[in-house]
Parts: C-alpha cells; sequence; structure tokens
C-alpha cells in the first residue's frame, strides 16, 4: 500500500473516529501514530510521538497558553464582564438596540482578554440577557447579540487558536495578533452597525435604554480604565518589541492579578478556581497541540499535503478559484466540528497548499480563523448558540441560531474586503 493511500484513509478512518464523538486530540493522535506504524515501523512511530510530545510539552512558546488563559480566567472571575458591559450600556444603552448594541461592545472589550468564544459568550451572556429580557428585547435578536458578540474570542488577541496556529504552522505569534487585531476590531464595528440597522427598521426588536448623563459616562470609564491599560501593557507591548509573546502573556496574568487583589475582588476560593481552570484548559489545549503535531508529522511522511499541492497546481483552475474552494471547506468543516479542531486537523494538509498557490501564509490565516469561527453560530454545532440558550432557559437554540442569521452578512462583507485586498491586513505586519 502506498503512504499516500495509508494518508487517505487514515483521514477518513479519522473522520469516522470523531463521528463517534471521540476527542479530537486523541484521535489525531491515533491516527498520526499507527499511520507511521505502517508507513515506518513501530520503533520510528514511538520515536516520533515521543520527540514530538516531550518538544510540545517543554516548549517555552507555550507558555503563552497557560498564562493567557489565566489572565483571562482572573479577570472573568473578578467581575470584569460586568464592569465592561455597565461602561458599554452608559454609552450606548439609550439607542435604539442599545443593550444589544452594549453586548456587541461588551463582548468586544472581554474578548481581548479572554481569547476564548465560549468564555466570552458566557461571561458577557450571564449579564446581558437578564437585562435585555427586563428591556422587552426580542429574543431572537437577544440571543443572536450574545452568541455572535462571541465569536470575536477566537479573532482578537489574544486568541487561544491564533497562537495554536502559531506554533503549529512556525509563524510568529506576535505577527498573528498583529495581523488579527484591525480585522477584529472592524468586524466588531459591523456587527454593531448591524444592530443599529436592524433596530433603527425595526424599532420593536431592541426599545431604547435609559440615557446616562455624560457626567456618569465618564465615570464609568474608570471601572473599565483597569481592563484597558492591562490589555495595552501586555499587548500593546508585545507590538511594540518590549516583549516577547510569553513574557507578554505573564505581564499580562501577573496585571491581572494585581488588580484583583488591589480591588480586593480576587479572593483565594476565586484564585484557586481559576488556576484549577487553567490548568484544565491548558492540559486539553497544549494536548491537542501535540496531537496535531503527531497527525501532521504522519501526513508529512506520507508526503500527501506536497502531492496535493502538486496536483492542485497542476489543474486548469485560476488561485483564486481554488482559494474559495478551500474557503469552502473551511465553511463547512467549522459548522461540523469545534472550529479549533478543524483548524488544528487543517493545518498540515491545506496550509502548504495554500502556500503553494502563492498566497500570504499570515492572511490565509487570519481569513480561516474568520471563517471557522463563523460555525459557533451556524448549525449543526453552533457552540455559542447552545451556550447562549443555556444560560436562557426561556431561549431555545433554534430562536438563537435564526437571531444570529443576520449577523453573517456584516462577516460576509468583512471577508470579502479582507480577500479582494489583503492588505487591509498584512499593513500591520
Amino acid at each position: 500500500m502506498s503512504p499516500t493511500l495509508v494518508a487517505i484513509l487514515g483521514i477518513v478512518v479519522m473522520l469516522g473516529i470523531l463521528l463517534l464523538r471521540v476527542p479530537v486530540s486523541f484521535a489525531m493522535l491515533g491516527v498520526g501514530f499507527f499511520g507511521a506504524v505502517i508507513i515506518k515501523d513501530v520503533d520510528a512511530a514511538i520515536h516520533l510521538v515521543a520527540a514530538d510530545m516531550y518538544r510540545q510539552f517543554s516548549s517555552y512558546t507555550m507558555a503563552v497558553v497557560p498564562l493567557f488563559i489565566l489572565m483571562g480566567q482572573v479577570l472573568f472571575r473578578t467581575g470584569t464582564s460586568a464592569k465592561l458591559f455597565d461602561t458599554a450600556y452608559k454609552w450606548f444603552g439609550h439607542l435604539p438596540g442599545g443593550v444589544a448594541a452594549t453586548t456587541v461592545a461588551a463582548s468586544i472589550g472581554f474578548s481581548a482578554i479572554s481569547g476564548s468564544n465560549s468564555a466570552s459568550t458566557a461571561a458577557v451572556g450571564s449579564v446581558a440577557l437578564p437585562e435585555m429580557k427586563r428591556y422587552g428585547y426580542s429574543p431572537r435578536l437577544a440571543g443572536g447579540a450574545v452568541a455572535v458578540g462571541g465569536t470575536l474570542g477566537i479573532l482578537l488577541p489574544p486568541s487561544t487558536a491564533l497562537i495554536i496556529i502559531a506554533v503549529q504552522s512556525e509563524q510568529s505569534i506576535t505577527n498573528l495578533f498583529r495581523a488579527a487585531l484591525a480585522p477584529g476590531i472592524v468586524v466588531g464595528l459591523l456587527l454593531l452597525a448591524t444592530v443599529f440597522v436592524m433596530c433603527r427598521l425595526r424599532p420593536e426588536l431592541g426599545p431604547a435604554g435609559e440615557k446616562a448623563g455624560w457626567k456618569e459616562r465618564f465615570s464609568s470609564l474608570s471601572a473599565a480604565s483597569e481592563t484597558g491599560l492591562l490589555f495595552l501593557v501586555a499587548i500593546g507591548g508585545l507590538f511594540a518589541g518590549l516583549f516577547t509573546p510569553a513574557e507578554a502573556a505573564g505581564v499580562g496574568a501577573f496585571g491581572a492579578i494585581v488588580i484583583g487583589v488591589l480591588s480586593r475582588r480576587l479572593t483565594w476560593s476565586l484564585f484557586w478556581t481559576s488556576i484549577i481552570e487553567t490548568l484544565r484548559i491548558s492540559a486539553m489545549v497544549i494536548f491537542l497541540v501535540a496531537s496535531a503535531i503527531v497527525f501532521g508529522r504522519f501526513l508529512s511522511l506520507s508526503r500527501l499535503p506536497f502531492d496535493l499541492a502538486e496536483w492542485v497546481g497542476g489543474l486548469p483552475l485560476a488561485p483564486i478559484v481554488i482559494l474559495l474552494i478551500v474557503m469552502g471547506i473551511y465553511l463547512v468543516g467549522g459548522a461540523i466540528m469545534d472550529a479549533l479542531g478543524f483548524l488544528v486537523i487543517s493545518i498540515p494538509l491545506l496550509f502548504p497548499l495554500v502556500g503553494e498557490l502563492g498566497y500570504d501564509i499570515v492572511w490565509f490565516t487570519i481569513i480561516v480563523t474568520m471563517i471557522t469561527t463563523i460555525g459557533a453560530i451556524t448549525p449543526p454545532v453552533g457552540v455559542n448558540v447552545f451556550i447562549t440558550s443555556g444560560l436562557d432557559k426561556s431561549l431555545d437554540a433554534v430562536t438563537v441560531f435564526r437571531g444570529a442569521a443576520p449577523f453573517l452578512i456584516p462577516y460576509a462583507l468583512a471577508m470579502t474586503v479582507f480577500v479582494i485586498w489583503p492588505e487591509t491586513i498584512l499593513f500591520a505586519v
């Protein structure tokens, strides 16, 4: 059996295992190991797994993951999401759809410190959903605003997904963070504009809330300033070249703890809970990356990615057509499985292909991250949708899916601009 055929069968087997709801990391590790056994031998496969596992778990670069996660956990458990929501509400709440816009604005702020779709959705949704219910908002708009706001968690720095992609595809974490910042802000602003347009056309969707005075508005900024200052120091220092990614993550985590202690909101109980959650999430993420690297090594041994790139390069199709096909694969993949899982599976197979076509890998990374995060609000998986419906038992998943659907328009508009003009992403790199 040829190595290429072994790789194709391995991918088919892995997809079958995933349909049985086996965790992505175990599926990739198992298929990668046994595939290497078939192509080489048992000793080579054991050496491959041992070397990759050791290199990954001992990597200094991977210290970024638990430190940024710890920063987000501490800020979340000390009430940061509530303060961000209150600040945004003081500024936007009096406008038509203002509470929904507040939800999106707070999601932008919390996404910039959490690096996670699900964490942002749960944190902001727990505060926003009761408020929108109190003001008589349409359940569809309320659920949709919470679910779609959380999608920014995977795009804005310090996105855990971008860190993993950088490590797996040997890119610069700093470059990916720089490239993602402007697209993330643009998408956030387009989501805000969508809320205002919808509620201007149909005011019954989101009645205006109470109007705060200018004094209240400016005083509310102090409540969120500590979070903004922390982001500015950690991520700004990274962009300015003052910190390495690991140092920036360390500064962020330490700063979050200091803020919690000085404000007397961080108790020993909350700190311990933050540590446990950080360990749990970090172990899952790092094991996922290690398994993905083993799977990628197996594909490299088979030479399938290179054969695929050579075969596609010889097709009588324009590179843009092939790119659109690849984007379609990511759109479907993100819809039927966890976005992060699909990203790590696809990197060893599709990234060499895109590189062969002549596209910039940093640009492509941001594009596919945007595409796969849409899967968090589309059926059948829709992680953010099910988190949102779980926060409010009166919201069923179908209602939230329908509420999130109009927000696909600004995402499509943003991606169209970024594909036509790549410099809108690459100017910061």
